[in-house]
């Protein structure tokens, strides 16, 4: 923890009924956020565990029901935030993917694929920060935009390939928008490796996730299986006053992976 650093300031996250988002959500509360804004698209019940965590640490949880896929949608989420005459840090965490892990198996996926993530992973959080750019500009200090991108748009590794090719364009846009929106508004975005959350428990057997698990740490330099709160002081750091001469940069948080690959080990 970094004490009060976002002591009275008002934050969107979206995707926060679960993992990440939920955890970036709880710490901004926890570091002395005044209002946090929890979007979920299809869970109740989570988002509502996430609003209790939120409010247990002494800030005011607003849950708002939106797939930022939907225009409308995002502007209602950023509406909800309204009420408090501005927003100081925007997570656009919300994504999808489809499970396609054999990038060679070109028909295992379609080009419906592309679209429906990229609607989500890329369009949405374009959509967000349009919604809410009036809102990031009103507060004292520039207004802080986190992208969730991931390792894979920077290595091509991941669920699958229109996984990969999303996380890439919101990297690029991340940098666009970082150089169109300033000085008024940063934009950064924090690039995870595997995270340990509840979503794998759900998208494959029980065996198979402990596998992965024990894969991840063996082949990681920093022996490691991240947890959402591991990645969350990162995100939350890019969006907080000691990164406040950061912009258009994009933090690797994978306890090191990307080091096995080349490319970027030469960086």
């Amino acid at each position: 923890m970094s004490g009060k650093d976002f002591d009275g300031a008002v934050v969107v996250v979206t995707g926060a009924s679960t993992g990440l988002g939920r955890a970036i959500a709880v710490e901004t509360a926890a570091r002395g956020a005044r209002a946090v804004v929890v979007n979920f698209a299809s869970s109740a019940a989570e988002a509502e565990a996430t609003a209790a965590l939120v409010r247990a640490e002494g800030a005011e949880a607003v849950l708002v029901q939106a797939d930022v896929a939907e225009d409308e949608a995002c502007r209602r989420i950023a509406a909800a935030a309204e009420p408090f005459g501005r927003v100081d840090a925007l997570f656009n965490n919300a994504g999808i993917t489809r499970m396609a892990p054999n990038h060679g198996d070109l028909d295992a996926v379609q080009g419906e694929d592309f679209l429906r993530l990229y609607q989500v992973n890329v369009v949405g959080a374009f959509q967000m920060i349009r919604a809410a750019r009036a809102l990031l500009e009103a507060g004292p200090a520039a207004g802080a935009v986190v992208n969730t991108s991931s390792i894979a748009a920077v290595t091509g590794i991941g669920s699958s390939v229109p996984y990969a090719a999303s996380k890439g364009a919101l990297t690029t846009m991340t940098l666009s928008l970082a150089r169109a929106l300033a000085p008024k508004i940063r934009v950064n975005a924090v690039c995870p490796g595997f995270i340990d959350t509840p979503w794998f428990d759900k998208a494959m057997p029980q065996d198979r996730v402990e596998r992965l698990r024990q894969g991840v740490v063996a082949s990681t330099p920093l022996q490691a299986a991240s947890k959402a709160e591991d990645v969350a002081g990162a995100a939350v750091f890019l969006a907080s006053p000691a990164a406040r001469h950061v912009t258009g940069e994009t933090l690797l948080v994978d306890a090191g992976t990307h080091l096995g690959y080349a490319p970027l080990g030469m960086r």
